[in-house]
């Protein structure tokens, strides 16, 4: 199967074309069966021929149904290009600006932090360059398997009155799910009703999109994918009260594609506008790559001109993207929370040029049990750069660890030394006084202070 893929691919690079559907299976298959990094996946891929999907896989490790064009997924991130489009939106309507500050549609316990006389703008928020962390400091999950149900607005407004900025508004890339899903509540208190209605009226409602929602219906409840951890385990939803905008979605293949499509107009829509305008607004971003109203926009060539967005959540990833030069859009859905996730296969089918990911076969860890002294040793705080520091703590016969700007996660014993996180595909071995993160094939060392 390795060999076959490594040939059909070669192949559709020689062609310079978006992969067959036998192709793109072949492709799923070895993703699912050969290297267990997902268990079900859905592409869907429109162009001026129209739509076609592909989809591999089943909807659980315990539930042997197919996936789908009906198979609903937690989308994660890719929320944001929703919450830009209704900015998009409301600045062509003249109901906000761009350059408005966030401060502007808050309440008054909302203290957003300035620096140097500057304010926040909804701009800011949108292309990730606040100077807000990813996450809130007071964010302190009941259930770590679901980090974001309990944190309310309160202890957000209580976050940004007691936050000092550590660098000029506007300046530099930093991705910040406080920062979007602060966009989202602004735009819904201006609009005056609730993110999932503000998505409603302004998106979804216009593009037909009737199976992308925050509460499930009847019907996407029952065609609702279990989510896995990167190790296969169940995983449970996520629920984003507070951070809607900024992850809370959940859609199937068919409205994503509808979505994707409208930009490249093969969808029409009164969004039109808003969706062109969304690409001429650019910020620096990561690498060479720039960001306008949420999309990630890669360095344009003379054959392709990329515009895209991914997402995750603790059982899912997701990938979306359009060519505007090639005028083709993907959608991929997994619902399998891993690293690397779909994104290689989203921008491979957008671009064939672009390699799929070398994964390893992903392997099972075997927890055991260790005695609460024996983990109490490996209590503290571990720094792997200025500002970048690994919490390790102890819960009884549990260990925690929190790495900056993220939320607290448990973490098992495979032996004395060696942990391993179920969550995400990362392991921690602990080696004196240091810690070394083992994620994405690197071993990151951080040094207890």
């Amino acid at each position: 199967m390795r060999q076959l893929l490594g040939l059909t691919l070669f192949a559709m690079a020689l062609r310079g074309q978006t992969a067959s559907d036998a192709e793109i299976r072949a492709m799923l298959a070895d993703r699912i069966d050969t290297l267990h990094q997902s268990v079900g996946i859905v592409v869907g891929i429109i162009d001026g021929s129209g739509r076609r999907y592909v989809s591999y896989g089943q909807m659980g490790l315990k539930d042997a149904r197919p996936v789908g064009t009906d198979t609903v997924f937690e989308i994660g991130s890719t929320t944001k290009v929703f919450t830009s489009t209704i900015l998009a939106d409301m600045v062509r309507k003249g109901e906000v600006a761009l350059d408005d500050p966030v401060a502007k549609y808050l309440p008054k316990e909302a203290k957003i932090p300035e620096r140097g006389g500057k304010q926040i703008t909804l701009l800011d928020l949108a292309t990730h360059s606040s100077g807000l962390p990813s996450l809130p400091s007071n964010l302190k999950p009941k259930d770590a398997n679901n980090p974001y149900a309990d944190y309310t607005d309160a202890q957000l407004w209580e976050f940004l009155s007691g936050y000092q900025l550590t660098r000029d508004v506007g300046t530099k890339f930093q991705y910040s799910n406080l920062g979007v899903g602060l966009l989202g509540q602004a735009l819904a208190r201006r609009a005056g009703m609730d993110y999932e209605a503000l998505v409603r009226a302004r998106v979804t409602g216009p593009l037909k999109m009737e199976n992308t929602r925050i509460a499930l219906t009847p019907a996407m409840k029952a065609h609702l994918a279990a989510g896995h951890t990167a190790t296969r385990e169940p995983a449970e939803n996520w629920d984003l009260p507070v951070f809607a905008g900024a992850g809370a979605l959940r859609s199937d293949v068919r409205d994503m594609l509808t979505f994707v499509g409208a930009p490249l107009g093969y969808v029409q829509s009164p969004l039109a506008e808003a969706m062109a305008s969304m690409t001429k607004v650019r910020r620096p971003a990561m690498g060479d790559m720039e960001i306008g109203l949420a999309w990630i926009v890669p360095k344009a060539t003379e054959a392709h001109e990329i515009y895209w967005h991914n997402g995750g959540t603790g059982g899912y990833r997701t990938f979306m993207g359009y060519d505007a030069k090639t005028r083709v859009g993907v959608v991929v859905l997994s619902n399998m929370s891993t690293n690397v996730g779909v994104d290689d296969i989203g921008m491979h089918l957008l671009n064939p040029a672009a390699p799929l990911a070398k994964l390893p076969v992903l392997s099972a860890h075997k927890e055991i049990k260790l005695a609460p002294e024996a983990l109490e040793k490996y209590v503290g705080v571990y720094e792997f750069a200025p500002n970048v520091t690994l919490t390790v703590t102890r819960e009884g016969g549990q260990l925690y660890a929190m790495l900056t700007g993220q939320p607290r996660f448990e973490v098992y014993p495979e032996t004395e030394r060696d942990f391993f996180l179920k969550v995400v595909d990362a392991q921690l071995t602990f080696d004196g006084d240091a810690v070394v993160l083992h994620q994405n094939g690197r071993d990151q060392r951080a040094t207890k202070k």
